[in-house]
């Protein structure tokens, strides 16, 4: 995923030194629209979409699904530290504290992608992404604390909001290219490919120990509650 440092986590030293490519570097500040360094064609002259592609309603969807996942990335980097906090295991905790970085990471890279396209970044409400985050928070009321059972739900509830990003980064990837920003849709296709990662990290830690442990979690209160019904069976005798 990123860069470790020697207790194995990422840092937000880690994150600013691996953001910026040798090409991002040579990219910088602009006068033009939001202040950062759009695409050149081959004159040197700054590249973006035309006019009439700009006033279209694919560029508007576009920038709208951009405003989308921006707003999303701010509200999932809050989630995560609350599922940070109510996670059971350290390896899950860890986890979500490297994806909390990960997360922030994301954030400035879309911040390249609005100013490669002479945008300012702009966050639009994201209502699915607060109902995903609202079931992540239901996870944790309903659950035990200290439970591995509260471990397994959050990693469903994580999942989900991966999905959600990596739904929405590889349907905007893919328009970036349609729309000729090869350097937007070559920078979510890096944040697709980490959401991705961390997605499957998820799923090695859920089956490599916690669903097993989550199990006696329900075996221990099946065999508990067998102990109480024999004990009321003799008390009734």
């Amino acid at each position: 995923m990123s860069n470790k440092d020697q207790k194995g986590k990422i840092t937000e030293n880690d994150m600013s030194s691996q953001e910026s490519s040798p090409a991002e570097m040579a990219t910088g500040n602009a006068s033009t629209g939001g202040g950062g360094n759009p695409e050149k064609n081959s004159a040197g002259t700054p590249k973006f979409v035309s006019e009439t592609e700009q006033d279209g309603p694919l560029y508007k969807f576009f920038t709208n699904g951009l405003k989308d996942i921006y707003f999303a990335e701010k509200e999932i980097k809050d989630g995560l530290k609350k599922m940070q906090e109510a996670a059971t295991t350290e390896e899950l905790k860890e986890a979500f504290e490297d994806h909390a970085l990960q997360t922030m990471k994301h954030i400035s890279r879309l911040e390249k992608v609005f100013r490669s396209m002479g945008e300012d970044p702009e966050a639009k409400k994201c209502e699915a992404i607060l109902g995903i985050l609202r079931e992540g928070e239901a996870v944790i009321e309903e659950t035990e604390e200290g439970s591995m059972t509260r471990d397994a739900a959050l990693i469903i509830a994580a999942q989900k909001v991966e999905h959600y990003e990596i739904a929405s980064y590889g349907g905007l990837a893919a328009l970036a290219e349609t729309l000729g920003l090869s350097e937007a849709s070559n920078l979510l296709h890096r944040t697709l490919d980490e959401e991705d990662q961390t997605d499957r990290q998820l799923t090695d830690i859920a089956e490599s120990f916690i669903n097993f442990s989550a199990k006696r979690d329900t075996d221990e209160v099946e065999e508990s509650s067998s102990r109480a019904l024999k004990r009321r069976g003799t008390a009734v005798h």
